[in-house]
């Protein structure tokens, strides 16, 4: 598929700030697919995709995920959680995009889940760390996204899941086994480090 067309029929989807946002994403993913080994090309797609039909009304979101079949447990929390499992299923069916490891960056992008491949964690981090966001965590973050992806991701989730709280809103399960799962593999590569705690 023609990366140029792809550019258009998704910058087409989306306000022009968060074309902006999609840009930076694609931008960081590829740092990040070099910095840790992934295929940068591969990483660019996926980001490029990842908020393929996050601005379509939530209705409509809703509508098409069930149409396509997809677990219906995830419409019982965040309309927010819905794109990236249905963007997955979109630009599969329109594009024709077949690449199971890229589909899967932009199904779980948002949630995150047990045992990311590391293009998972590229696209999901790249979306927390993109220059545009700005929240108090983010610095520290980046940083960490310099040496370790899952540590990066670790306190990714952790202002996720404190934001939730604060708000009084229901967290993802999916998001909870994906931070643990980060911290178990965290805890096998460093056992005596204790840091991952």
């Amino acid at each position: 598929m023609n990366r140029d067309f792809l550019m258009e029929e998704t910058k087409s989807q989306m306000p022009t700030r968060r074309w902006e946002h999609t840009l930076g994403v694609m931008s960081s993913a590829v740092k990040l697919a070099k910095r840790f080994g992934a295929d940068p090309d591969r990483a660019e797609l996926a980001a490029l995709l990842h908020d393929y039909c996050k601005y379509w009304p939530i209705a409509e979101q809703r509508s098409e995920y069930e149409l396509a079949g997809l677990e219906p447990d995830l419409l019982r929390y965040d309309p927010q959680l819905i794109h990236g499992p249905l963007a997955a299923e979109i630009v599969n069916r329109r594009y024709g995009i077949k690449d199971a490891e890229v589909l899967d960056a932009i199904r779980y992008h948002t949630s995150g889940r047990e045992a990311m491949t590391l293009l998972d964690k590229i696209v999901c981090l790249a979306d927390y760390i993109e220059p545009g966001r700005d929240f108090p965590s983010v610095d520290a973050i980046r940083e960490m996204a310099e040496h370790s992806l899952e540590r990066a991701l670790v306190a990714g989730f952790d202002s996720t899941i404190q934001f939730l709280l604060n708000k009084g809103k229901k967290v993802y399960p999916l998001t909870l086994a994906a931070r643990n799962a980060l911290i178990d593999e965290l805890n096998r590569t460093n056992p005596s480090d204790g840091a991952a705690e």
